[in-house]
Order: C-alpha cells, then sequence, then structure tokens
C-alpha cells in the first residue's frame, strides 16, 4: 500500500513540475524577441515638431536606450525641449520613461510608458518593415506612431485617427542621430 501511495505522490510531483515548468516564461525567447530591437540601444539626439490643435511647436531632444534585466527589457529615457520666444528659455515640452519587454504568454511586445504629465499606459508594440509600431486607443479615435530605423538614424511620425484608420493626419515628426 505504502507504494503505491509514493508511487501516485511520485507521479503527481512529476505532473505538477512539468506543469509548472511548461508555464514559466522562456527567457530564452524572450531574450531572442528582445534583440529584434538591439538596434534602439544608444543615446539618440535630434529634432522634429508637435501639433497641437493650431500651435505646431519645434523640438530638439534626444531618447536614450538602454538594455537590462540581462536583455529581458529594454528603457527608454525620452527629454525634449523646446526655445520660448522672446528669450529663448529651453522649456521641457516632453518627457518619458518607457520600459519594454516580450511577454511570452502573449506573443508580443509589452510597451509601459509614464508620461511627466502623469499619464501612463500600456500599449503592444508591433515590428513593422524597417522598424515598429505602437500607440494608444482613446474614447472616439487611435493614436499610432511609427519608427523607422537605419543604422544611425530613428525616425518617427506621430498619426492620429478619429474615424476608425480611414483617414490619418500627422501631428508629431522627429529625426534622431545616433551619437552614442
Amino acid at each position: 500500500m505504502i507504494k503505491k501511495i509514493l508511487l501516485i505522490a511520485s507521479c503527481l510531483f512529476l505532473c505538477v513540475s512539468f506543469a509548472t515548468a511548461q508555464s514559466e516564461p522562456s527567457t530564452e525567447t524572450q531574450r531572442a524577441e528582445m534583440k529584434k530591437l538591439e538596434q534602439m540601444i544608444g543615446q539618440w539626439k535630434g529634432t522634429g515638431w508637435m501639433q497641437q490643435g493650431a500651435k505646431r511647436e519645434t523640438f530638439a531632444g534626444t531618447e536614450n536606450v538602454q538594455k537590462k534585466l540581462n536583455g529581458l527589457a529594454l528603457l527608454v529615457e525620452g527629454r525634449f525641449t523646446s526655445k520660448i520666444p522672446p528669450t529663448n528659455e529651453e522649456k521641457v515640452i516632453h518627457e518619458t520613461l518607457a520600459v519594454l519587454s516580450y511577454d511570452v504568454k502573449k506573443k508580443g511586445y509589452r510597451f509601459s510608458t509614464y508620461l511627466a504629465n502623469g499619464n501612463a499606459g500600456e500599449q503592444e508594440l508591433k515590428l513593422v518593415e524597417g522598424g515598429w509600431q505602437w500607440g494608444p486607443e482613446f474614447p472616439g479615435g487611435s493614436i499610432r506612431y511609427i519608427t523607422k530605423m537605419s543604422e544611425n538614424i530613428w525616425f518617427e511620425i506621430g498619426e492620429i485617427t478619429q474615424d476608425g484608420g480611414k483617414t490619418w493626419r500627422k501631428f508629431f515628426e522627429m529625426e534622431l542621430q545616433r551619437v552614442k
């Protein structure tokens, strides 16, 4: 009887161990997927513009992208300033922190963003030819950011739609150069 109980307990232990191992995220898969975004790593500097309503504002700024957790995540820090007339004093107009990772269960990239104005969100980032795309939904519309990247150029646009994606209006554009 004791042998039967031990045999059953051993089988249950092996089944639970196997099931647990199957449900744990595969760090090898995560790292392999994150390697597809490694061209982002570095320090970037450049200029661009953003438009809110009729007001278009130019800016200069940086993106700093670092590999974290032995390649399981990327930390993205952006800081953009604009010169305010008539004194040309620099004012921070956009500051952001983001964490990019790969979700094995969802088979997609997770992009958690935090803005200096207190807004935060979690979007799905999708790979597209030559770069990636991401963006939030909001009541009555969507925003998408499309980034195209070469070895030393980061080119990004932001577009908005309020008709279900039939038409898109560009409200943001920037071009950054790799500086490190």
